[in-house]
């Protein structure tokens, strides 16, 4: 696996990791996490990588081994499509299949319902409908996270939340601003995404609403459960199984 590093559309460093050889599938993480949390550390980029893919795993901005500017400047709306777009044009990427869990599927749509990418094929994990039409209720959740942070006891809904923040070493003034970049999908653009596409999800995920309805509002789309909750699923080689097959059925 290498590691490799660009200046997005502003200028700010962010980290990619590349692993394997043929169709790039270019595959974002979830909110406070990284490359390595989600997909390395599980070998889940081994399991899609050995069906003939190119892994290539972008740290978001504030998360991993990417920059995390604290300049109010660097975060205008839908921050993230714009730095997902900035690697596909940094790698000259024309056929390519995208794919994320999370805050990465929830960035894979919007990208894609608002005409900014074209992949091929497109893989959604841990996301529903209220994760895109709602999102301001989840945000609501992470704000209260980092704006109370040293006050969350133990015992209080948003402690795992802490602490998963804590273990990651996010910079909680760049991520805070980060979480303003974010805004509500209308669910009628969902139309606008056609290509095939795979709704997977933990069978004890309910963290962003109903991904079964999510997969019912696209055109062109199959839904997969596999073992776990929001956190649990990612953690299991299900996850990883159930993208490298449909990836290599659909190739």
């Amino acid at each position: 696996m290498n590691t490799e590093y660009f200046e997005s559309f502003d200028g700010t460093r962010l980290a990619v990791h590349r692993h394997g050889n043929g169709r790039p599938f270019v595959l974002l993480h979830g909110l406070f996490s990284s490359a390595q949390m989600n997909w390395i550390k599980w070998d889940h980029h081994e399991a899609i990588a050995e069906k003939g893919y190119e892994v290539i795993m972008l740290d978001f901005r504030v998360h991993g081994d990417s920059d995390a500017p604290q300049d109010p400047e660097k975060y205008p709306t839908n921050v993230l499509v714009r730095d997902v777009a900035a690697l596909v044009d940094h790698l000259a990427l024309e056929d390519y299949d995208l794919g994320g869990f999370s805050l990465g599927a929830r960035t894979s749509l919007h990208a894609t319902a608002h005409g900014v990418l074209q992949p091929a094929h497109l893989v959604v994990g841990g996301m529903g409908t209220a994760g895109l039409g709602e999102w301001h209720r989840r945000a609501a959740k992470f704000r209260r996270v980092i704006e109370k942070f040293d006050e969350i006891p133990r015992g209080d809904p948003d402690y795992f939340s802490m602490q998963f923040l804590k273990s990651q070493g996010v910079d909680r003034v760049a991520a805070r601003l980060l979480l303003d970049t974010m805004l509500d999908l209308d669910l009628a653009l969902l139309a606008n995404v056609t290509m095939p596409t795979l709704v997977v999800c933990g069978d004890e995920d309910r963290e962003n609403g109903s991904a079964e309805e999510l997969a019912g509002l696209l055109a062109n789309a199959e839904y997969v459960e596999v073992p776990g909750t929001h956190m649990g699923s990612v953690t299991k080689a299900e996850l990883g199984e159930a993208i490298a097959e449909w990836l290599a059925k659909t190739a």
